[in-house]
């Protein structure tokens, strides 16, 4: 633990206005939930030490003492809108789910319905997809917790194998429809974001295990370096930049499918186009 947020002297990140943000979402999540708040961490990239200020979100993760009825998730709702006007900087950027500790242990797919403030600032019951093996794994491996027990207290090892099923999963369901329909792919910030998640897609396959943006992105880059300009392009991207990639990643993602075994059958070396 990083320290009491109510302590200026003390943060939980290198930010000064994203501890801002932090210590207000914790004081205002313990006003609204009281008891029923057990843990709340941080994960994504300020967990794996791959934060940029111009492109990433505040990941976060609360763990409840039980499901949240309507009323607690009404209050939360409204909680979130007051943080996202308050004017503080990141307030916008915040992206979170309320888990329960029962439900927080380990993956279930019968129990993955949770409440969750998207990072379009909309509140509402989503569904958690097998993501949330690799969102797991990294919450109880290098989450920062922000209020309550460690997470290693709350949630279960994640196996390398859980892992790479949980890469090829998210590939199969998610990235291998958008190479019928790529609109999405219109965005160089989702060109960006696409490449970057084959990288660390490819990365968790072959290794069992989880590494940042860049880690990923460097390793990819040398296990296939027929990618390697467009892995370094996407590195490099920033708002206001150019990428225009759309027909190179979709090709990469395509790539990455067959390399990881996500395509069917098929599983081969990754070593190049």
């Amino acid at each position: 633990m990083m320290g009491d947020l109510h302590d200026p002297g003390l943060a939980p990140t290198p930010y000064p206005a994203v501890n801002a943000v932090l210590r207000r979402l914790r004081d205002d999540l313990h006003a609204t939930l009281g008891a029923a708040l057990t843990g709340l961490y941080l994960h994504g990239s300020l967990a794996l030490g791959d934060f940029n200020p111009q492109r990433s979100d505040i990941d976060f993760v609360a763990a409840t003492g039980g499901e949240l009825g309507p009323a607690q998730q009404g209050a939360l709702a409204a909680m979130h809108r007051r943080i996202t006007g308050s004017g503080l900087p990141w307030a916008d950027r915040l992206e979170g789910s309320y888990i329960p500790v029962a439900a927080l242990r380990r993956y279930d797919p019968a129990q993955s319905h949770h409440p969750a403030l998207r990072v379009d600032g909309v509140f509402a019951v989503d569904g958690h997809g097998s993501d949330w093996v690799i969102q797991r794994h990294v919450i109880r491996e290098w989450g920062i917790v922000l209020s309550g027990p460690p997470p290693q207290a709350l949630i279960d090892p994640v196996t390398p194998h859980a892992l790479r099923a949980a890469a090829r999963g998210i590939l199969a369901a998610w990235w291998a429809p958008q190479l019928v329909e790529p609109f999405r792919l219109a965005s160089d910030e989702y060109q960006a974001y696409a490449v970057l998640t084959m990288c660390r897609s490819l990365y968790t396959v072959a290794q069992g295990a989880v590494a940042g943006k860049h880690v990923a992105a460097q390793w990819a880059a040398a296990a296939a370096p027929a990618w390697r300009p467009l892995i370094e392009r996407a590195l490099a991207w920033g708002h206001g930049m150019t990428l225009d990639a759309r027909d190179e990643t979709l090709a990469f993602i395509s790539y990455t499918l067959e390399a990881t075994g996500a395509a069917g059958e098929i599983n081969v070396p990754i070593t190049g186009s």
